[in-house]
């Protein structure tokens, strides 16, 4: 069972390694952040056509090839390798949601909203949670994209 945990870490440290040093369309630093998701060019790689889609089609292949390479590992780890391949799973899910609902994103993944929109570009890499950007550092919150905090309660 404590294939769980670690099979959780090592996909969220995965997901936040990729992003950053591999996933290929890094926004351009000088580029000013976008009103929205839907107007930025990330929501037009799942808006296309399915036969034009490539950046879509791209995740999808990483993640399948990822999860075929920890396959060998299932008779030893089933925990493990079966958590991968639900963190994988859910990382396509919640990527592709983000980028079509934006209303969504900024109520469930306010981290992925700040990657996009924040003027910090080299930040926020994680999707499903920011647990290693903020292990790292690199987890930046941008004023203006995050809904308001509630205002306490006066007694």
């Amino acid at each position: 069972m404590i294939g769980i945990p670690l099979g959780w870490a090592y996909s969220n440290f995965a997901e936040w390694a990729l992003r950053r040093y591999v996933a290929p369309g890094r926004r351009n630093p000088s580029a000013p952040p976008h009103a929205s998701f839907a107007a930025s060019p990330c929501a037009d790689a799942y808006l296309r056509s399915l036969w034009t889609r490539a950046t879509e089609w791209r995740e999808r292949m990483g993640l399948a090839v990822l999860a075929l390479a920890h396959a060998p590992l299932f008779p030893m780890a089933p925990f493990f390798v079966g958590t991968v391949w639900a963190c994988a799973f859910n990382f396509h899910r919640v990527h592709r949601r983000a980028h079509l609902d934006p209303a969504w994103a900024r109520a469930n993944v306010p981290w992925l909203c700040d990657h996009h929109l924040g003027r910090v570009t080299d930040a926020n890499w994680c999707v499903t949670h920011p647990f290693f950007d903020n292990v790292f550092g690199t987890r930046h919150e941008h004023l203006g994209i995050q809904p308001p905090a509630p205002a306490p309660a006066l007694s």
